[in-house]
């Protein structure tokens, strides 16, 4: 084995004065030090320090606390006035370490008040032409007054109690400090007047129907709800601005509505007085309804919807609900509805699916609405945990998609002949799976949508596309694929390679983010999908998001809790991508920059005679080498093209043959041709190195270079490949997985592009 032996010394020999030379240069010229830039570095200055409230395995901690209000609210709903009535009683327990001087009650419906800051924040500038109406509504209408008009805020005992109100938050001075563990109960009298969610383009509101005279209500937001207060913000009572969702505290709540006796209404929670309220028939449906598990029941029908639309009766029905562990209540109600429903199995649990809609929605909403929302807590239930309300209900509301819990407003209306497109229709299916889908994210893993709105509708909009797949699959089995908008890799290129003076990072406020759909939606749901598809592979990324969604089911999560539960639960350091996809407004530009093909030859080549000439070595002082010489080169020309095959491969052969046993010599390939290529990544993100190699034969192999193949040079990495057979072709990223934003580099032959121009012209002479 002395040939081996003398390879090992003039390794270690060569490599000793490698670095020797590399010192020498270093004392010639010093450069300043630098700090630690890796992308791969940690995210210790980036997370926030674990503690006894969230572990740093991402989970919550044995401190782990969370405030609970509960609810009693008696609404009426003035339908020929448009406007609600409210009186609540809110019963708060402070279960954190903390003791609280004083309460904070968000006041939503403020952001239409006449002195809102909503209508000054945003810059404004003149059309150059406008319609009339809209002209006169911008510019000589006083503004709709739909702030909340509040009468009273009393104690226990009706005694009234100190309170400021400041924009869309209200401090209540409480008579002493609430201790842990101390409860206290408040009223609050308001009443406010209805918007029209068309004219404001609101989330919640009515909706006036010319033809018949009639409104359709969609009420959310309609009441002082109670701020957060968490180990996190303390309370959370940033103002709201009309973008930055909502962050609420899960309670109990007992709910009665006064409407028109002719209404069809449903809302968060049981409606324990069903039977009371609907007509023998209506209920007979619904018992027929919940043993319904492949098509829906109508329960109230077209024709007796369009009946009630002629009524307008003067008189009155309370409505009653109950609701336990949900963070918020909404209700919608209209005499217009068409109701349907059916039963759902979740894991031998039957949870019932609804639809209301209008006429105006069919003849699409009766063939797809329900089997969307069916289809929804299925998928959903199968990645997080089984649904554990007792319904989901969507309805039908013109350019809305909101979600509240058990309850949400969905678009996607027909023309007025009821044809409809397939954009409309598989918008309104997608919106559907998407608002039914909140249910999960944030109305159950309760982020906080006032600051991190990617929380939900990012973690949301992944869901989104997996479910969408699976409705297809169920319902569409005629399509090849859903046509999802967002989720697939290649379709946030373009905005990954948009303008840098308006993208901002993921982890920006809901308030500051330029480009919303697209950072706060589209760009996580994508980089989950890069995970899922690229990174992690489906098992491992399956189990650490179920992990993330069990544990903080009814909790408040953090970015830091899901980044560190993703790689507590999967054994993975995604440190590199959560910096570079979240922190950064970094892209993806990876390609081929060089391939050398290389031939076995036993003679020194010219860096190895330069090296030992540098040194006052000779030939005869080097131990047996193997070198490789580049085609085209001195050396090749030399000692490689003038000889066959068989005499380039001899020196190596007799070396194989005299130091490897015959069953070392089985295992070995037989590579003819040796390449050196150099992949470069002109974008500062990494990710994964795909590269498919084409063989002369037709053949092809891919291979995957883990994203760490950038650790040390976040440039560009070299690769050796020994092969048997000869590469015609190498492609980087074939299938699109990686979002990288310019694909003109990606191909070796780099392939010649053409330019617009030139497209044109043989546009124009095909003609």
């Amino acid at each position: 084995m002395l040939k081996i032996k003398n390879c090992i010394l003039a390794v270690i020999f060569l490599s000793a004065s490698f670095a020797t030379a590399q010192q020498e240069e270093a004392k010639q010229e010093r450069k300043p030090g630098h700090i630690n830039n890796n992308k791969f570095r940690q995210l210790y200055q980036e997370f926030a320090t674990p503690n006894m409230f969230r572990t740093a395995s991402g989970a919550p901690g044995p401190s782990y606390y969370q405030q609970q209000a509960d609810y009693k609210m008696d609404l009426v709903l003035d339908d020929e006035n448009q406007k609600l009535y409210g009186e609540e009683t809110i019963t708060y327990t402070n279960n954190s370490p903390d003791v609280l001087e004083y309460l904070w009650v968000q006041l939503d419906q403020n952001v239409r008040a006449q002195d809102s800051d909503t209508y000054l924040i945003e810059s404004d500038r003149t059309s150059f032409a406008d319609q009339p109406g809209s002209f006169v509504k911008k510019h000589f209408e006083d503004k709709f007054d739909g702030g909340f008009k509040i009468e009273a805020v009393k104690d226990s005992k009706g005694n009234p109690l100190a309170h400021t109100v400041n924009k869309t938050m209200m401090r209540i001075d409480i008579p002493k400090p609430l201790k842990q563990g101390e409860s206290i109960d408040f009223s609050i009298k308001w009443w406010y007047n209805l918007n029209n969610h068309l004219v404001d383009r609101a989330r919640s509101g009515y909706e006036h129907f010319e033809k018949d005279g009639n409104n359709l209500y969609i009420i959310a937001q309609f009441f002082p709800r109670m701020c957060v207060y968490s180990d996190v913000e303390g309370w959370q009572n940033n103002q709201f601005y009309g973008r930055g969702e909502f962050a609420l505290p899960f309670g109990n709540y007992e709910v009665n509505i006064t409407a028109p006796a002719d209404h069809i209404m449903d809302g968060t929670g049981v409606l324990t007085n069903r039977k009371d309220l609907f007509t023998k028939e209506e209920y007979a449906r619904w018992e027929k309804a919940q043993k319904s598990y492949d098509e829906p029941v109508v329960i109230v029908t077209q024709e007796e919807a369009e009946q009630k639309e002629k009524s307008f009766s003067k008189k009155t029905k309370t409505w009653k609900f109950e609701a336990e562990m949900v963070r918020d209540f909404a209700f919608s109600s209209s005499r217009k509805f068409i109701y349907d429903a059916m039963a759902v199995d979740i894991n031998g649990r039957k949870v019932m699916a609804v639809s209301m809609y209008p006429k105006e929605g069919n003849p699409l909403w009766e063939k797809y609405s329900t089997k969307a929302v069916a289809s929804t807590l299925e998928s959903y239930s199968k990645y997080t945990f089984d649904y554990p309300y007792h319904k989901a209900i969507s309805v039908h509301s013109k350019n809305q998609g909101m979600e509240y819990p058990m309850i949400c407003w969905n678009y996607g209306r027909p023309d007025e002949d009821g044809s409809y497109s397939d954009r409309v229709k598989f918008g309104m299916i997608s919106v559907i799976i998407h608002e039914v889908g909140h249910n999960f994210f944030p109305m159950i893993v309760n982020s906080d949508e006032r600051q991190w709105t990617w929380m939900d509708e990012g973690l949301n909009t992944f869901m989104q596309y997996l479910a969408e797949q699976d409705f297809q699959k169920k319902h569409l089995p005629e399509l090849d694929a859903y046509p999802s908008r967002r989720g697939p890799a290649k379709n946030i290129v373009r905005y990954m390679g948009g303008d840098q003076d308006f993208l901002s990072p993921i982890m920006t406020n809901s308030e500051n983010i330029y480009q919303f759909g697209s950072n706060a939606y589209a760009k996580p749901a994508t980089g989950l999908n890069i995970l899922r598809e690229t990174i992690m592979g489906p098992e491992l990324f399956d189990h650490a998001f179920m992990t993330y969604a069990q544990r903080w089911k009814f909790k408040h999560p953090t970015p830091e809790d899901f980044f560190r539960t993703m790689e507590d639960a999967s054994a993975m350091d995604l440190d590199w991508f959560w910096r570079g996809w979240f922190f950064t407004t970094d892209y993806v530009d990876m390609g081929v920059k060089d391939v050398k093909k290389l031939y076995v030859s036993s003679k020194p080549n010219q860096q190895m005679k330069e090296y030992i000439a540098a040194r006052n070595m000779s030939e005869s002082d080097l131990p047996s080498l193997v070198y490789l010489v580049e085609e085209g080169s001195e050396d090749y020309k030399n000692s490689v093209a003038n000889n066959s095959d068989s005499e380039n491969f001899k020196t190596l052969n007799e070396y194989i043959m005299d130091n490897f046993s015959a069953a070392e010599r089985s295992e070995l390939k037989n590579p003819k041709y040796f390449y050196e290529i150099t992949f470069e990544k002109p974008g500062g993100l990494p990710m994964p190195l795909i590269a498919q190699f084409t063989y002369k034969d037709g053949s092809t192999e891919t291979v995957k270079y883990p994203a760490m193949v950038w650790r040390k040079n976040d440039a560009e990495v070299v690769k050796v490949v020994a092969s048997e057979k000869e590469i015609t072709n190498i492609i980087v990223d074939p299938k699109e997985e990686t979002a990288d934003i310019d694909t003109s580099n990606n191909t070796w032959p780099k392939k010649e592009t053409k330019s617009e121009f030139n497209q044109f012209k043989e546009g124009v002479k095909k003609k």
